[in-house]
């Protein structure tokens, strides 16, 4: 990332429109029309400035005009999607806690593009917002951490607060508070409930290498198989995303490749499981009678289906993170120790326990 521009004595001062200009070789009035979406000339000349706005971290300060000195009014939460439940519920807790406060809630939406992301980061940063709230599942590489690691520090030096939601920390030395729930710790539940009741054969759906959120849940899975000596079968395990037409697909294509090898299913969400169960349906399997079924969130539809599942504070992870973000010092630049929210089964009527053939004698 490009340096700041230094001031006379000797500090860094921040990056202005003139700065911009003169590092991609336009005038001022060039660059004013290309970031307000008004310029209609050459791509390269668009490119070269939107280069050095990336190099020189420029943000354009849109309440500067008119409006020098006014305290922001406003969190921004950023999530991957409106329509799924799981973000829905966490939104719906910012949003709460932001009007208690009296705050104005933006909300973001990314698709699960972490560039996208970024760049929705970036523009809540020109807003201003107290506090930039992320939420959910990643991919979490070096270079994402990275760039996500200067937003975070550039967004409390000019006094806002990066929260992650749901999701882990960059590092202690980067200014992010963390509101996590126990994802790791509700597999191990849920997988040591179906265990204790004698399935062996557990099929878990919807692993994704390197994502956070189903990470933590396999590795809660297979340490529940661990601790109950259970040996771990890879085989056992199905990747797809987080979606229910993945859930349909998932089985659908399980029992397709052969003879049933499993006698309980814990999908990686309650969508996974509304597919699964589905395509259980329609192979003529029953649940819980033929094939005991979990899944993890515990959001509204899960009742509606009789679904054991793990119950996780969406809401109140919304509102934790906002309270948090408000109630920092405004001039903290320093990492903070996070918030763990617990997480809990919730038993309904799609497990049953495992009912072995007795061997016949004579």
């Amino acid at each position: 990332m490009g340096r700041r521009a230094a001031s006379d004595s000797g500090g860094r001062r921040p990056t202005t429109i003139r700065d911009v200009a003169a590092r991609a070789g336009v005038s001022v009035a060039t660059v004013s029309r290309i970031l307000s979406g008004t310029y209609p000339g050459a791509a390269a000349t668009r490119g070269k400035v939107l280069r050095a706005v990336r190099e020189l971290d420029y943000v354009a300060n849109a309440n500067a005009r008119g409006l020098a000195g006014a305290r922001s009014r406003s969190v921004a939460i950023i999530v991957n999607s409106v329509i799924s439940p799981h973000y829905a519920h966490v939104a719906q807790g910012v949003q709460t806690q932001a009007a208690i406060e009296g705050k104005l809630c933006i909300v973001g939406t990314t698709g699960g593009d972490p560039e996208r992301e970024l760049a929705t980061v970036q523009l809540m940063r020109e807003e201003h917002a107290e506090c930039v709230i992320l939420v959910g599942n990643v991919i979490a590489d070096d270079a994402y951490r990275e760039r996500m690691a200067n937003y975070a520090r550039a967004l409390a030096a000019a006094g806002s607060q990066l929260v992650l939601c749901g999701r882990p920390a960059l590092g202690s030395d980067v200014p992010a508070l963390v509101v996590e729930y126990d994802n790791t710790g509700g597999a191990y539940a849920i997988t040591s409930h179906l265990l204790s009741l004698g399935h062996r054969r557990i099929l878990f759906l919807g692993r994704r290498d390197s994502y956070t959120t189903p990470e933590s849940r396999v590795a809660g899975y297979r340490a529940a198989l661990a601790d109950h000596r259970v040996p771990h079968d890879p085989g056992l395990e199905v990747e797809g995303r987080m979606e229910r037409d993945e859930g349909y697909r998932m089985i659908r294509d399980r029992l397709a490749a052969g003879p049933r090898d499993f006698t309980a299913v814990f999908a990686g969400n309650d969508l996974i499981a509304a597919g699964a169960r589905q395509a259980l349906r329609a192979h003529e399997l029953r649940v819980p009678e033929d094939v005991s079924l979990v899944g993890f969130d515990d959001l509204p539809p899960s009742a509606d289906i009789d679904l054991t599942t793990v119950h996780v504070p969406h809401e109140e992870l919304g509102r934790t993170a906002v309270r948090m973000a408000l109630g920092r010092p405004r001039d903290s630049t320093a990492a903070v120790p996070g918030v763990m929210l617990g997480t809990h089964i919730v038993v309904r009527d799609s497990v049953r326990p495992l009912v072995r053939e007795e061997p016949r004698v004579g």
